[in-house]
């Protein structure tokens, strides 16, 4: 029995008392007289069931009655809705928890993994999850480095993920010769677009504006008109961008967004096969590596100034509470004042114990004060007196409190962590920013080799870090170090440059073992990245512990005549390295004089910077840090020239190498799978970070918008073309104005947009540009700077 609905008599009942839950007791006992007298359980014309009822407005006691006499709870009504789906919805309903709980575990029992409105719940508060971390991740790199909000751009990485599958259609990185795939411009208007798409553009992260634009118009000054149009591009947009970071070189937001920038602007030269080949006769690649190179030294002079401000401190001086160091006596200290020093100490050591007891309960002084004057020794004191002067005694033989106890809330002094959180906000910064995973492993080998290298300085050059016990205090803060760049996922091979300081620190907690000549013999030849002078001024500035044992004489000479035989060969090798370079100078002057006179004209440089450090790139390859995580990890960096004298160069660059394939350079850094962590887990390394990985986003890349025509024609352009232009009726044609280029170039765009062009082979030259460039040129090769 139903009505006109099919709402059954059971259904009927449960809506017939009503949302008052007074009256639930008298709606059980009426559904159940029902069920007993075989009322049907059946659904209704739009497939609700008296359990989709009963989830709105019964008690739990009834449902569960319900579904132990025939009603399903995965049943489902026409839209798709379970009862759990009509209660809970996107939130639960209210007073309806308990229900909800039954309905779930009900159908849990039968199979039931998770409804669609559970499954869109989960997935929104997964978002919301990931989007808080994010949020914190970002308010914590802007509070260590002084990043401003507006950086971060407010994209959603999982629509980005979605556009993350790429093809190889080589389409994308040649588009057609058409005018969808370029920008007009004038030359008389190079100056303005310079200045609104670099100069004046706002950094923001993941913005890729500046590289897509000039490539557009590099693609148009190339098919469409002459090399001296591309000429003026490329060199006026590298010394515009080399200008503005200049002028912005504490700004590590610029910095960040114009490495970006020229990586992805390169490779879109480098990819298109229709410009590259001009692009490479006239020397635009060259350029646009050098402000690559210039960009990122100076992200490394960004970090290495940072650093400096927390080395002594964090690396040299630091030592954590409760250790003996500081309470180590050396020989060479004065013996004059070393029982005073051991008194003071003791007392030092007493204070916490001797302050408290006085808080408690004022005591007179175990030991008298001395006299202020010769007629106060004279005084004689009386019991009574002393009572009186007892307050005053303990005044002046109250032991002082150290100030940090006086100023509990004072900032502890800089740790290694201090160190590795700014390491991390900025690799952090890198990755989020996009930069080339090749890009940023370089700069973190050029900023621990310096690390390195002021490292070693500074404790050879300082007496007081020349002894046993700092140099183990020191290595297990450098270990702090090692760690990070395994945490990370930096190649191992960036810890190499840490050899000499460990084999410095090895000699130093050795030397005073040291007895007998074969054991020098062998200590020494384990010893291979420092030479017998560093181990000579170490022995010679040592700082002995008190009964710390000592080194033969013979050990000392054997060191003295290592020396010598070092600074004889480090002469010879000197001279010979400056008639080297003697000969290569007047060898490239008779050759340039032979080119000169056979040409009838002076020339140029005949290699490029480039050129010069693929000879020596070529034993460092690069292009294994895309590989597997056994060729990453068994990359090493480019080893710097060896050290001659005491000091490392901590001023050497090492060479700055890009892939050899040009579409490597847009890869991006990836986080690891949820598969590959678990397949780490798995194989026992969930103590060490993921390698190196990363993707590609080619397409994205190369999307231009309508609003790029406001860096090129200004905003009220880009607006006429983003909404449709009404002309009134009086005006004849009906037509668009043709695009004006000032008269500089007798092309007229075609009447479809979409109609191929006919290009024309650009007469090429090796002559340089008349136009001198604004810009500092900085080899890419390794130099000192």
């Amino acid at each position: 029995m139903c009505d006109e609905d099919g709402l059954g008599l059971v259904s009927l009942a449960i809506h017939g008392f009503g949302a008052e839950s007074e009256r639930d007791v008298e709606r059980e006992e009426c559904v159940r007289l029902l069920i007993a007298q075989g009322a049907d359980l059946g659904a209704d014309k739009d497939g609700w069931t008296p359990l989709h009822h009963a989830a709105l407005l019964s008690p739990p006691t009834l449902v569960s009655h319900l579904m132990t006499h025939g009603c399903s709870p995965c049943a489902v009504t026409r839209r798709g809705l379970t009862p759990l789906d009509v209660v809970t919805a996107h939130s639960t309903l209210p007073g309806r928890g308990d229900v909800a709980l039954l309905l779930e575990e009900s159908m849990r029992s039968e199979g039931w993994i998770g409804g669609r409105m559970e499954e869109k719940r989960r997935i929104f508060e997964q978002r919301e999850k990931r989007k808080a971390q994010k949020e914190g991740i970002r308010n914590e790199i802007s509070r260590i480095l002084g990043v401003h909000p507006s950086w971060w751009n407010e994209l959603d990485s999982d629509s980005e993920s979605e556009d993350d599958v790429e093809d190889e259609d080589e389409q994308i990185y040649t588009p057609l010769q058409d005018y969808s795939s370029m920008l007009v411009f004038s030359p008389p208007s190079l100056p303005h677009i310079f200045d609104s798409l670099i100069t004046n553009f706002k950094p923001s992260s993941r913005d890729a504006t500046p590289a897509k634009t000039l490539y557009f118009l590099a693609r148009f000054a190339c098919l469409i008109c002459d090399h001296t149009w591309l000429e003026d591009l490329i060199i006026g947009a590298t010394d515009t961008i080399e200008e503005t970071f200049f002028n912005h070189s504490e700004d590590l937001t610029c910095l960040v967004f114009w490495l970006y920038n020229t990586t992805v602007w390169l490779h879109l030269l480098q990819c298109d096969t229709s410009i590259n080949e001009a692009c490479e006769m006239l020397g635009s690649f060259d350029l646009i590596e050098e402000v690559i190179n210039s960009v990122f030294v100076f992200i490394i002079r960004f970090a290495e100034r940072r650093i400096d401000q927390l080395f002594d401190a964090a690396f040299l001086d630091f030592s954590p509470q409760g250790s003996d160091f500081e309470t180590i006596q050396f020989e060479s200290d004065w013996s004059i004042f070393r029982p005073f020093s051991g008194k003071k100490k003791a007392a030092s050591s007493s204070v916490p114990a001797k302050a408290l007891s006085h808080a408690r309960a004022p005591s007179s002084p175990q030991s008298p004060v001395q006299p202020f004057s010769p007629s106060q020794s004279q005084v004689l004191i009386t019991p009574s007196s002393s009572k009186k002067f007892s307050s005053l005694r303990q005044t002046f033989n109250r032991p002082s409190t150290p100030l940090s106890s006086l100023f509990s809330d004072s900032p502890p002094p800089p740790s290694p962590s201090d160190m590795t959180s700014f390491l991390t906000a900025l690799h952090t910064m890198l990755n989020l920013s996009d930069i080339n995973p090749v890009i940023s492993t370089q700069l973190w080998s050029q900023v621990m080799y310096w690390t390195s290298c002021e490292l070693f300085n500074r404790m050879i050059t300082r007496n007081k870090y020349l002894c046993r016990s700092r140099s183990i205090q020191i290595g297990m803060n450098l270990a702090v170090l090692e760690e990070w760049i395994e945490r990370t996922g930096l190649p191992l091979g960036v810890q190499t440059h840490f050899r000499p300081v460990r084999d410095l620190l090895n000699w130093l907690q050795s030397l005073s073992s040291i007895t007998e000549f074969p054991d020098l013999v062998a200590t020494i030849q384990t010893l291979r990245h420092i030479n017998p002078l560093q181990m000579r001024r170490a022995v010679r500035d040592y700082k002995y512990e008190v009964n710390e044992g000592k080194m033969t004489e013979e050990c000392f000479q054997y060191l003295t005549q290592l020396q010598k035989d070092w600074e004889r060969h480090r002469v010879k090798l000197g001279v010979e390295a400056l008639r080297k370079e003697m000969t290569e100078k007047e060898h490239e002057g008779s050759i340039s004089s032979y080119v000169a006179e056979s040409s009838g004209g002076p020339i140029g440089p005949t290699t490029s910077p480039h050129t010069n450090s693929s000879d020596t790139s070529s034993p460092h390859n690069i292009n294994i840090l895309f590989g597997t995580h056994e060729e990453i990890q068994s990359w090493e960096p480019t080893r710097p020239p060896p050290t001659l004298g005491e000091l490392l160069e901590s001023r050497y660059m090492l060479p700055l190498l890009l892939p050899s394939d040009p579409r490597m350079l847009a890869a991006l850094p990836q986080k690891p799978s949820k598969a590959e962590k678990r397949e780490k887990k798995d194989a026992g390394l969930a103590g060490r970070a993921h390698s190196v990985t990363w993707k590609f986003r080619n397409k994205k890349l190369r999307d231009v918008d309508v609003g790029a025509l406001q860096w090129i024609d200004g905003v009220r352009s880009a607006a006429r073309w983003a909404r449709p232009i009404t002309l009134d009726e009086d005006e004849d044609g009906g037509q668009p104005p043709a695009y004006n280029s000032s008269g500089t170039s007798d092309t007229c765009l075609k009447e479809e947009p979409t109609a191929t062009i006919d290009t024309h082979d650009t007469p090429l030259t090796m002559q340089p540009s008349v136009r001198k460039g604004l810009g500092r040129h900085s080899s890419i090769t390794g130099e000192t700077t």
